[in-house]
């Protein structure tokens, strides 16, 4: 694959050709957009929030300043472990409204979140220093959910074509301009974050405080008993098979061979049993909390 730009297919506009410009400018951005969301409908499946959203969060959390932004996080209302349902519907409800919500939508869930970030900050206790605003930090998250994304496409689906490479690429900007990534500050090519992604495992590393806590979210902990005992083994070995080795290697798990032929084998199963359902079922739970939150959106709740 060639380290073609992921806007390189935009026409060249003569700037002094006034209205004219502009409407193909607007013609053109919906065309690129209409492109993402076919892409996107085409491979996302909502059963990966389930299989390996939780190795997502560990892979962000792998940055000790996430980490312990989120171990020491003061803001009770987001803790996963005081309110399970509502991390999960506004962390899912995030991620359809950057991949599938429009920029409205976007603008204000980019605003509610805020409201929460601006209380994430180190104190003079903490071991590392950090704040939910550092754009450093917020490109991390992004992508690592790029990353995710990607990988249970290709793991479930299929090999990628260059141009969907470039088109998932271009989507997923939208992961961190939905929070406070600067558009250009987004990676180019695939060449480009693979370069960002080989420094960015670099700097894992997952002390005891912040790795007890994964733990306990890829054990399933938070879910009520029984369905802890009953689930909680199934989807923590699920979750494993997502993570790069440096992260797994740091939360002490061991994976061998013939876990990837096993993990495999159900992903491409799981792909073709998947693929013949219509978009609206492939999709829950992810549809299903972006329209919750459109709803408090409307209704002037609060979105998170």
């Amino acid at each position: 694959m060639g380290a073609e730009p992921i806007r390189s297919d935009a026409p060249v506009i003569d700037p002094e050709s006034g209205e004219e410009a502009a409407a193909f400018i607007r013609a053109d951005q919906k065309a690129l957009r209409a492109e993402e969301l076919a892409l996107l409908r085409r491979k996302m499946d909502g059963i990966s929030v389930f299989i390996a959203g939780t190795s997502n969060v560990a892979i962000q959390l792998a940055w000790p300043e996430v980490g312990y932004g989120v171990v020491e996080s003061r803001v009770d209302s987001g803790k996963v472990t005081l309110h399970p349902f509502k991390r999960f519907r506004t962390t899912i409800g995030y991620l359809g409204i950057a991949l599938l919500g429009n920029h409205r939508q976007r603008l204000d869930y980019r605003q509610a979140i805020n409201a929460q970030h601006r209380q994430v900050r180190s104190t003079p206790e903490s071991p590392v220093k950090y704040n939910a605003f550092n754009r450093d930090l917020q490109l991390w998250v992004a992508s690592s959910i790029y990353y995710g994304t990607r990988d249970i496409f290709v793991r479930m689906h299929g090999p990628l074509s260059d141009q969907e490479e470039r088109v998932l690429l271009r989507a997923s900007a939208r992961l961190g301009t939905t929070l406070q990534v600067p558009a250009d500050a987004w990676h180019q090519t695939r060449e480009e974050f693979l370069a960002y992604w080989e420094q960015g495992l670099e700097r894992v590393h997952i002390d005891d405080r912040v790795g007890a806590y994964l733990r306990s979210l890829l054990r399933a902990d938070i879910l009520p008993s029984p369905l802890d005992r009953v689930l909680g083994p199934a989807l923590e070995w699920m979750n494993i098979g997502f993570l790069p080795d440096p992260v797994r290697d740091q939360l002490g798990y061991s994976w061998s061979a013939t876990d990837q032929r096993r993990h495999d084998r159900l992903l491409r199963t799981m792909g073709v049993v998947s693929r013949p359902l219509p978009p609206v079922l492939r999709a829950f739970p992810m549809n299903a909390m972006k329209w919750d939150l459109e709803i408090r959106r409307r209704l002037g709740r609060p979105m998170v």
